[in-house]
């Protein structure tokens, strides 16, 4: 039986999650959200691991949840809204958990990233994706305005920006989310394998301790005050400078030398 989510454990420590459901074009079914719960909660206390790719295998990268699951959740007898309730809140926790993760991740978008895949995108810390690529949170179009999608977007673009999106039901192409700060880099079809992977092992190159701090202080800060930023990122500031690889690294700067990290 074909694994629906495959990990991949590359030279360089960085870990590579496939969604592997082509013929769905990767729709995030109850056994996909079930199967980045497992990898994603496993990678949580994986202290190897410095990066996480996550792409989509076929055609597209993920189109959004699975609408004839949707539409078969609702013929139970509360007219689906205990399966709708659970299946929102599902979906909540793999995106939270995409965040909280130690390591930063990288989404490596193709084809399409639609409604909540296209919130899976934006929920990544990194977005690498090949021209041609479409983005949209499509929802209304349908009727169904993409309101969990929203909260990813927001927190990537500006309102206006996003209002458009969401309210339109539009796509939107490379080059528009690369503007707009949806994705951080582009790359040919052909070349996006490699333009993610560089990515991926520059950051692997890294302190792992001083990245999974800062991965984690820059969500901490983020939704508070502004002295209240300061002071907790300065609080932060001291934990890493006391670290002994810290030491070690500004020592070697200083020396001109490559730091001996235990990492």
């Amino acid at each position: 039986m074909t694994e629906i989510l495959i990990r991949e454990d590359l030279p360089g420590n960085i870990a590579r999650l496939t969604l592997n459901a082509p013929g769905s074009l990767n729709a995030l079914s109850d056994a996909m959200l079930a199967a980045l719960n497992v990898q994603l909660t496993a990678l949580q206390t994986d202290t190897t691991t410095r990066v996480v790719i996550l792409r989509g295998a076929g055609k597209v990268f993920c189109a959004g949840h699975d609408l004839k699951e949707m539409q078969a959740g609702r013929a139970s007898a509360d007219k689906g809204a205990a399966y709708f309730a659970d299946l929102f809140a599902r979906c909540a926790d793999v995106m939270m958990s995409i965040t909280t993760l130690p390591q930063p991740v990288i989404a490596q978008a193709h084809g399409i990233a639609t409604a909540a895949g296209c919130q899976l995108l934006a929920t990544c810390d990194l977005a690498v994706a090949a021209t041609g690529t479409r983005f949209g949170v499509n929802g209304v179009n349908i009727g169904l305005f993409c309101s969990t999608p929203m909260v990813a977007l927001t927190r990537n673009v500006a309102p206006k920006h996003a209002f458009e999106m969401l309210i339109t039901g539009e796509f939107i192409d490379t080059a528009r989310a690369y503007d707009i700060g949806l994705i951080n880099r582009t790359a040919t079809p052909e070349t996006l394998d490699d333009v993610t992977m560089h990515l991926a092992q520059t950051i692997a190159t890294k302190l792992g301790s001083a990245v999974r701090i800062g991965k984690k202080a820059f969500y901490d800060q983020s939704g508070m005050s502004l002295a209240d930023a300061y002071a907790h990122t300065s609080a932060v500031m001291v934990e890493n400078m006391l670290q002994r690889d810290t030491d070690e690294g500004i020592t070697a700067f200083i020396e001109k030398r490559h730091p001996d990290w235990h990492r």
